[in-house]
């Protein structure tokens, strides 16, 4: 790359820290951390390609200034608990909303694969969640209580078991990145057949509409986190897949560190989701509206958390 081009490219960039810096707006240790990494990557990359050039010298006194300020502070606080909660991870998820667009349109596809295959093949179902969960369902369906696995089990069990399951999976979804963000969709994918197809086979059963309430009490939390870690699987796959001007490596090291803090922010999601299905999705008699208010408000706070919310500290309320 021509060095003209390279500073052109990254001259605004870098001139935003330094203003940062001089204005003491760079509060954050995470951001701090990320802005002097950016730069010490921008300097090695200038020193390889244009060691006697003025801008190294620049990006080399930068990167002084930004170390001296990450280690004014050699220790966290609980601000720096909150900020990672009310800042960080939503910024990052806008940072990364393109990867969420795509993880939740795998999802919707997969979804609707799932309803028209079992639509043209009642046998599909029994193909994606076994003989043994398909004929329990059917008994239990039977018996007129359509969504009894929820009931079965103590309350506490059931809720330490989700939770660590649910987890589990949303790393597990992370972490397939590493074999590139084809793993990643296939997880994703298998997930949207899997809700479409289960759907689908209790609307043929007749009984779609109470045994949605249950599923979605805990499942509007639980799958909208499924799908924000698989974006975070995404951003991981793509970060070492297409390294644009980073080495491979360094490319690597950063998009892990961006998906890491994704899927770190849906683990309190999760725990809530384990816990609505633990205690409350068992509760089949409780009223209607309750279900409806509770999936309503899941459902609000899913699309404030991960889009308006990120979108407006983004354009408004970012001053770190």
């Amino acid at each position: 790359m021509r060095e003209s081009v390279f500073i052109k490219q990254n001259i605004g960039k870098w001139r935003n820290f330094e203003y940062q810096i001089s204005r003491g707006e760079c509060e954050s240790p995470s951001h701090k951390a990320d802005v002097y990494i950016d730069v010490s990557a921008d300097l090695a990359f200038a020193q390889s390609h244009y060691p006697n050039s003025e801008i190294t010298s620049y990006l080399n006194d930068l990167t002084i200034k930004l170390h001296n300020e990450i280690y004014k502070e050699k220790h966290e606080n609980w601000r720096r608990v909150i900020t990672y909660w009310t800042r960080e991870v939503p910024l990052t998820m806008w940072r990364e909303r393109k990867y969420l667009l795509m993880s939740l349109a795998i999802f919707v596809v997969a979804a609707l694969i799932g309803v028209v295959s079992t639509l043209y093949e009642d046998s599909f179902p029994r193909l994606i969640m076994g003989d043994y969960y398909i004929d329990m369902t059917l008994d239990n369906i039977k018996h007129g209580r359509p969504m009894n696995v929820y009931s079965m089990g103590g309350a506490t069990e059931s809720f330490l078991s989700l939770m660590f399951h649910n987890v589990q999976v949303a790393f597990l979804a992370f972490a397939a990145g590493i074999f590139t963000s084809i793993a990643v969709g296939y997880l994703i994918f298998s997930n949207g057949v899997m809700l479409g197809a289960f759907f689908t086979f209790l609307y043929s059963q007749g009984v779609l509409a109470q045994s949605w309430t249950a599923v979605m009490l805990h499942g509007t939390l639980e799958l909208s986190a499924i799908v924000v870690a698989g974006a975070a699987g995404i951003a991981l796959g793509n970060g070492w897949l297409f390294p644009g001007t980073y080495s491979r490596l360094e490319s690597l090291r950063r998009s892990s560190k961006r998906g890491l803090k994704i899927v770190v922010g849906t683990v309190p999601v999760l725990v809530v989701a384990a816990f609505i299905e633990g205690f409350l999705t068992r509760h089949v008699e409780w009223p209607l509206w309750f279900k409806v208010l509770l999936i309503s408000t899941s459902a609000i706070f899913v699309v404030f958390y991960y889009i308006i919310y990120p979108y407006w500290l983004s354009h408004y309320g970012n001053n770190e």
